[in-house]
């Protein structure tokens, strides 16, 4: 496994981004990893050269780029300290999924540079606010994504013009999104409305919801992992790769 990190320039700066290879001398399709509100740490990293593992080349940009340095961040002392707000808006305010979007030009042109890509479409994957940015980006870009998918995301659909519902219509690959059966941030009638959403504009799709999971549960530093969830969301992100990306390929 080759693992480096790259100085991207996006309309707002210089962005950071890990880049996970396999060191096989072969190609491999393209994905890019958005983290959650914690940002860049051990745990994320990890989850990218996961699913580098698995025969990817796997970007986890560092979205959060334009507040400076942060962190590393454990979301386990975070959340037990008394204002995790104080830790979580300044990320929250860093980006939001117009400014996602727009940094992601540079990813997939990154991307599309390497010998080591393969095939014309990349997949997309996101946990919690990177959820709602992979499926945007999905959108923004429909003919560069083959894929996206989104674990125990929310706010995806709304009047906000930041909303990804304002460009989800737009997405030609193929959609996977699952939420927790524990989350109040992705209640039924949300889960309902993406279906929705998704059928009218025929998008290829297929949304679960895992049971006694809460928000969080792909996480391995969070204290609500799940270890059956989360080796159920790698399970459907590794089959809704290869189905998709190395078919392309």
């Amino acid at each position: 496994m080759r693992e480096t990190t790259v100085t991207l320039t996006t309309a707002d700066g210089e962005c950071p981004v890990h880049v996970f290879a396999p060191d096989d001398g072969a190609k491999h399709p393209g994905v890019i990893m958005y983290t959650d509100a914690f940002g860049i740490r051990p745990a994320s990293l990890a989850m990218g050269r996961r699913l580098a593992e698995h025969g990817y080349v796997v970007l986890v940009p560092d979205v959060f780029y334009r507040i400076g340095e942060y962190g590393p961040f454990d979301p386990e002392a975070v959340f037990a300290g008394e204002n995790p707000m104080a830790t979580l808006a300044p990320m929250l305010a860093a980006t939001d999924t117009h400014r996602a979007a727009l940094d992601s030009s540079a990813f997939l042109d990154y991307l599309a540079s390497r010998a080591d890509v393969s095939g014309t479409e990349v997949g997309v994957t996101g946990y919690c606010m990177g959820g709602a940015l992979a499926l945007t980006v999905a959108g923004t870009y429909p003919d560069r994504v083959g894929a996206a998918a989104a674990f125990h995301t929310g706010r995806i659909v709304g009047e906000s013009e930041l909303s990804p519902s304002r460009v989800i219509p737009n997405i030609r690959g193929r959609v996977y999104v699952a939420g927790a059966d524990r989350d109040p941030g992705y209640p039924p009638h949300m889960a309902k409305d993406l279906d929705r959403l998704l059928t009218d504009a025929g998008v290829d799709h297929r949304l679960e919801i895992y049971p006694d999971a809460k928000h969080g549960f792909t996480q391995p530093d969070s204290a609500v992992y799940d270890e059956a969830s989360a080796e159920r969301h790698w399970r459907e992100l590794f089959a809704l790769f290869d189905e998709t990306l190395k078919a392309d390929a």
